[in-house]
Formats: C-alpha cells, structure tokens, sequence
C-alpha cells in the first residue's frame, strides 16, 4: 500500500523510463501520435510504478508498447526534461537493452502509428524531447 501524503497542489516531476532496444546495431523507434509530442519518433517506455524496479518497468513498457522482449538490461545516463509538451516534467533514466524476441507490432494504436529499427546516427526527426536531450548529451549505445 502507498505511503499516505498530504494534499499537495504544486505539481510532482515523475520518473519516466526510455529504453534503448539494440539489434544488429540498431535501435528500435516508434512514430508517437496523439496529445503528447504527435509526429515525433522515440523509445519504447513510460511511467515507473509506485515499488517498480527500473529494470522490471523497462521490461513491462517494452512489451506493452511494442510486443518485444528485452534481456541484457543495463542503467544509462538520465535528463532531467522539463517544460515541454504542455508543461510536462520528468526525470528520464535511460535504459539499455538488446532485443531478446518479438517482431514490433503497434500495440497501443492511440499512442504509436509505427515502430521501425532505426541507426542511432541517422534517426528519423524530429525526435520525441527527452530523446533528443539524450542526443544532445553525446550519448551513443
């Protein structure tokens, strides 16, 4: 059971999970449709849950959002992604995987239109913000 807190009417950064899913050398992007950052390109991931291992949260999105199984996953670096998309702000912890099993499939059609293996230096744009802060980091998988 979550811990009880007080009433608090100043808006909470969350902590949000991006996973970097390698295969042959490419990473794996899904086109984002809908009120959060439509038309941009970005990971599989999402919200960590109250007692959620990062690990487990980076398994559990991958597979909601795409169908695909992850293994060998490792922490990356994060950003700290405030002000865009209507006020949104998140802590993003990248984390890094390989594909284990599982052809990408749209599995949340009103938040992704498509999913396609990408080269990391030559991404489709623009891409969804906390992604591109990665990139502007020099971060390479």
């Amino acid at each position: 059971m979550p811990p009880t807190t007080s009433p608090n009417t100043t808006p909470q950064p969350k902590v949000g999970i991006g996973v970097v899913v390698l295969k042959n050398n490419q990473v794996l992007l899904g086109l984002r449709k809908g009120k959060h950052e439509d038309g941009t390109w970005g990971l599989p991931g999402g919200s960590l849950e109250y007692n959620e291992e990062l690990e487990e949260c980076a398994v559990r999105e991958t597979k909601e959002e795409c169908g695909v199984r992850i293994t060998n996953i490792r922490r990356g670096p994060y950003v700290n992604a405030m002000h865009y998309a209507n006020e949104k702000h998140f802590l993003v912890v990248l984390m890094v995987a390989d594909w284990k099993s599982g052809k990408p499939a749209v599995t949340e059609p009103e938040r992704f239109s498509e999913w396609r293996w990408c080269d990391w230096n030559n991404m489709p744009k623009p891409l969804f913000h906390p992604l591109q802060m990665f990139v502007d980091t020099g971060f390479r998988p």
